[in-house]
């Protein structure tokens, strides 16, 4: 395992790329693709959770997929604890997945109705062959337990459990084989706001009673800054700011990044009646069809004619203090 800034790196993602073919006619010939997730870099370090935000489309589930090689990567590499998952074939990439698990966004959709819960979460045991029968029922009801059901809920099925009930059984069920890197695919934007943060702090403490890792996607930017140690800003395919939670939320250097912060309500009637709120202009673009140069430009209101001409460097805007990672030409000027 490779290390950064004296951390280590449990997951290392390098010009990672998701194309998904346009085909048309009656030969079914591909006439395009699109650019789901375009040449995204990034690292994951030990224990922390790194946030991922953008608009919907934008690519960030793919995203998640990808590095868990659900879906086969276009180009690039992921690395887990140091091994290329790009290159292991299909029973190398079984045993890894071992490591690495998913909480789905939808937790009616990602529970079978015809099993009870108890086969549903005892089912990544059975298929990587972890125990036998008896080990394996005590370790559902162990599970049970730590997600905060009643094992006494082992033979129910899914129908019988309100949505945070059934995200619940979703998180036990990928705790199963004692992964140490989870993708947390929106797992609280299908669920009631009064029962989001009991999931978000349910998660925040299996973090620290078990040593996880997470890749945290969401659309909810303060559910995020609550759970989040840094953040990563992603539009149109691309990875354009990324950094430590309190860089992102109180210095953003990206125009894209100031947008989404500026719809965040804010408790203070008088606070909110003052601040001025960043409209984008126009429609996120195709990602079969993304603009030339910095993706953003055709909606940014400080673009200039390099923005269209030049693909901004994604670099590191901040020379002294925690790393400061933006993909604009004119970061500076937000400094």
């Amino acid at each position: 395992m490779s290390e950064a800034n004296g951390r280590e790196i449990l997951v290392e993602v390098k010009n990672l790329k998701k194309y998904f073919p346009i085909m048309r006619g009656v030969l079914r010939r591909q006439v395009g693709a699109v650019q789901a997730v375009d040449g995204v870099t990034f690292n994951i370090y030990k224990g922390e959770t790194l946030g991922l935000v953008g608009e919907s489309g934008c690519g960030k589930s793919t995203t998640g997929r990808t590095i868990l090689q659900l879906l086969t990567p276009t180009a690039g590499h992921v690395k887990f604890s140091g091994t290329d998952l790009t290159t292991l074939n299909k029973s190398d990439m079984r045993k890894a997945r071992r490591d690495m698990q998913m909480i789905f966004q939808d937790p009616y959709a990602s529970l079978n109705p015809r099993l009870s819960i108890g086969s549903i979460i005892g089912e990544p045991l059975q298929i990587n062959n972890i125990g036998d029968t008896n080990s394996r029922k005590e370790r559902v009801s162990e599970l049970l337990k730590i997600v905060g059901l009643n094992p006494f809920f082992i033979n129910r099925y899914p129908h019988e459990f309100s949505g945070g009930q059934r995200q619940r059984i979703g998180i036990a069920r990928a705790l199963a084989t004692n992964p140490s890197f989870i993708v947390a695919d929106e797992p609280i934007s299908a669920l009631d706001v009064s029962i989001q943060a009991q999931v978000v702090n349910l998660l925040d403490d299996l973090s620290t009673e078990l040593g996880l890792t997470y890749l945290f996607i969401a659309h909810d930017l303060s559910m995020v800054r609550y759970i989040s140690d840094r953040v990563a800003v992603m539009y149109l395919g691309r990875i354009v700011e990324l950094s430590d939670r309190d860089g992102i939320f109180d210095l953003p250097l990206h125009p894209y990044t100031q947008a989404l912060l500026s719809a965040i309500p804010i408790p203070d009637p008088e606070k909110e009646g003052k601040r001025q709120r960043l409209i984008l202009e126009g429609d996120v673009p195709s990602p079969a069809n993304p603009p030339k140069a910095c993706r953003f430009h055709p909606r940014c209101s400080y673009a200039t004619e390099i923005c269209s001409q030049e693909d901004p460097e994604f670099r590191n805007a901040i020379a002294e203090g925690p790393e400061h990672w933006v993909a604009c030409h004119h970061a500076e000027k937000f400094m």
